[in-house]
């Protein structure tokens, strides 16, 4: 029976408790780990400490900033780490993956508000020429984005698609952290943070969160495009926590389908 701890109890966190509590197989919530107690929805609450103990993996849907400060933490003491916030793992990765194998752990993506990243993990066993990616979301989902505060964007301003950013995902990660996780995950998966690019659209009136991929190489080209209802946050796609619902529920199956 793998013991699950969850770090951060927002949309995601609340929805990967409760569907841990309600039944998958080979799994079992011992705990979680929150600022507030109120926020845990009627999870036990441990410390932190306590709950990295416990836990045989650790689910983090927190922030990139929380899971920077505790993220070594779990890898240290030779626990599984699956990753929500996964610009975070930008520029640090290398370092994390050695501590991982020196105690044993493993650091988990699920290919959160994405598809396709199975198809990009095959090409990169050949030559992957080429990986962008295009997002468009409702302007209130960017609001609160350091790069907004920093440019002093006015998002109620906004009357028609328009880009509010364009680079590699290395600067994506930091300007959006709690909107960019996808570019993250796909830049892991493929070319790398540097070679891999974004721009980023807001779009008024936009009722879901659109993400175009490209990814090109020897094996031809793979186009990939999702609309992605949000969840009660904003920021956060539906997908995002089904995804780290379905990677615990293949950990514990006899069939796995997919690359």
């Amino acid at each position: 029976m793998l013991k699950i701890g969850i770090v951060g109890m927002g949309v995601i966190g609340r929805r990967v408790a409760d569907a841990v509590t309600r039944g998958i197989p080979g799994t079992t919530l011992v705990g979680v780990s929150v600022r507030q107690a109120a926020t845990a929805a009627g999870h036990p609450v441990l410390p932190l400490d306590d709950l990295i103990e416990r836990a045989d993996l650790i689910v983090e849907a927190a922030t990139q900033a929380a899971l920077r400060e505790f993220g070594p933490a779990v890898l240290s003491a030779g626990k599984h780490l699956m990753v929500l916030s996964v610009g975070a793992l930008v520029g640090v990765l290398d370092e994390w993956a050695r501590l991982a194998e020196k105690h044993g752990g493993r650091i988990l993506v699920p290919s959160g508000a994405i598809a396709g990243l199975d198809g990009v993990k095959g090409a990169r066993e050949g030559a992957i020429t080429a990986v962008t990616m295009e997002t468009r979301k409702p302007p209130r989902g960017l609001a609160g984005a350091p790069y907004v505060e920093q440019e002093r964007i006015d998002l109620e301003a906004i009357t028609g698609e328009t880009l509010i950013f364009e680079g590699p995902a290395t600067q994506a990660v930091k300007a959006f952290p709690a909107n960019v996780n996808v570019v993250a995950a796909l830049s892991l998966a493929g070319l790398g943070p540097e070679r891999t690019r974004i721009k980023l659209y807001a779009v008024p009136g936009l009722t879901r969160n659109q993400h175009r991929i490209t990814v090109e190489g020897d094996f031809g080209t793979l186009r990939i495009e999702i609309e992605n209802v949000p969840s009660e946050n904003p920021r956060t796609s539906r997908l995002s926590y089904l995804s780290a619902i379905a990677m615990l529920r293949e950990m514990g199956a006899a069939v796995r389908i997919g690359t």
